[in-house]
């Protein structure tokens, strides 16, 4: 008995030849069947002469057709193959240009993002120049009224007196001279800021005048200009709520000829 060269765990896939040969076999011995058998409804005759060797006809029809029935299920497995493998590279490449497309629009919008941020930036650049060109015109503005603002100094004497009460008037709108109030101060305490009159009639009522001018304490009370001293002796103060009052009652201070 020849030995069994195919093993359990060593078997071999088919080849298309092999499937081929078998099919042939296969249909041979179906023919050989055939043509054996003998009709139920036969009788059997007894013949003293040697049977003739009957002749075998067979036909290679089926085994061409067998063969082309495999033929067109490889053709038909190989162009089910090719199609799937055609599925696999087209979903690849649709796979491929989508990642593409995203990759892309990535790049796009980090590029976008990008621009963003150095506008912004630029914008913040311009905006922080501007608040320092701001600043440093602000610091020139402040340091040149500063220098402006300095407080202007004035000789403590009569002329310094006089040439400061007529800037504080000035400021007030309050009329007046040079010449106008050295008159007057001269022929009233003769230039002395402490000068009193304790004998006329107010000095009689109790409220005597004072000062350069010799103005009584109610009226250097009323017409006291805001910014100098409360001190009724004070040259500045005592210029500057006489000449007030001379321009309400007289218009200035250079209409003012004698006692007023």
């Amino acid at each position: 008995m020849p030995k069994n060269i195919f093993s359990r765990g060593r078997s071999r896939t088919l080849t298309r030849h092999h499937k081929i040969a078998m099919a042939g076999v296969a249909t041979l011995g179906a023919a050989a069947i055939g043509f054996s058998a003998v009709p139920s409804g036969a009788s059997t005759k007894t013949t003293t002469e040697a049977a003739q060797p009957a002749a075998v006809a067979f036909s290679t029809e089926q085994i061409k057709d067998v063969r082309a029935s495999v033929t067109d299920q490889m053709a038909g497995a190989s162009l089910k193959a090719e199609q799937i493998e055609a599925k696999k590279k087209a979903d690849a490449a649709a796979a491929a240009k989508k990642k593409a497309e995203a990759a892309a629009a990535k790049k796009k919008a980090e590029a976008a993002k990008k621009k963003a941020e150095a506008a912004k930036k630029k914008a913040e650049a311009e905006r922080q120049a501007k608040e320092a060109a701001s600043r440093a015109a602000k610091r020139a503005e402040a340091k040149k009224a500063a220098k402006k603002a300095v407080k202007k100094t004035y000789p403590n004497n009569l002329d310094g007196w006089i040439r400061e009460s007529l800037d504080v008037m000035k400021k007030h709108g309050i009329p007046g001279s040079y010449d106008g109030i050295k008159r007057n101060i001269i022929r009233e305490s003769s230039g002395n800021p402490k000068a009193i009159n304790n004998w006329d009639i107010n000095a009689i009522n109790g409220i005597p005048s004072k000062g350069l001018l010799q103005v009584i304490p109610p009226t250097f009370k009323t017409w006291h200009v805001p910014g100098t001293s409360w001190d009724i002796y004070d040259p500045v103060a005592n210029i500057t709520a006489a000449c007030n009052y001379a321009a309400d009652k007289y218009g200035s201070m250079d209409n003012v000829n004698s006692a007023y």
